[in-house]
């Protein structure tokens, strides 16, 4: 476990503080007049999805926490647990929606998404940085709709992302998952 020092804190970054892992959120490094510089950080805890604050001055150092990744393919959603299921061992293993978070809601069945182990357990999942979904639910294009507009569209995932008037329920599109934002229409 390596030790990493202030200046080197960013936003994703995977860090372990008191025996838990977290990702930095946010980020802020401070510059005050008088005294040393800080940083300010939010912080996601992996194993509760709580985002705490923390400042960390110069000196600080915090390691890096023993994570593992496995890529993963979800089942189904039995009411408690989110199963997945290991490609290459067939086990299934269960998370609860508290651990899914709001990747939930960039999950589909059948998708594979990298789960993520601390000490051999899992902990949380991440879904691919881009995802192909369908539009279920959008309001109807009317004449006059300007090119440059935006309006809601509900994913077969569940999401609602912000798309261009053109695009019209059943089309499938493509989606950022990091910010949310539709890409462009798979052709």
């Amino acid at each position: 476990m390596a030790n990493i020092s202030m200046s080197e804190l960013k936003k994703g970054l995977k860090i372990e503080i008191d025996g838990v892992p977290y990702k930095i959120v946010e980020y802020q490094h401070v510059k005050p007049g008088k005294g040393a510089a800080f940083v300010r950080c939010k912080i996601k805890s992996f194993l509760n999805g709580k985002v705490i604050e923390k400042t960390f001055h110069a000196g600080d150092k915090c390691t890096t926490p023993d994570l593992q990744q496995r890529t993963m393919q979800y089942l189904y959603d039995d009411g408690d647990m989110m199963q997945f299921m290991d490609n290459e061992t067939y086990e299934q293993i269960g998370l609860t929606h508290d651990q899914v978070g709001d990747t939930e809601k960039w999950i589909i069945d059948g998708m594979n998404v990298d789960m993520m182990f601390f000490n051999g357990d899992a902990i949380t999942v991440e879904p691919p940085a881009i995802v192909e979904l369908k539009i279920v639910d959008t309001p109807p294009n009317f004449k006059g709709d300007s090119q440059g507009g935006k309006k809601p569209a509900t994913l077969e995932s569940g999401a609602v992302v912000q798309i261009p008037f053109h695009l019209v329920e059943d089309d499938v599109i493509k989606v950022d998952t990091k910010t949310g934002e539709y890409l462009e229409k798979v052709k």
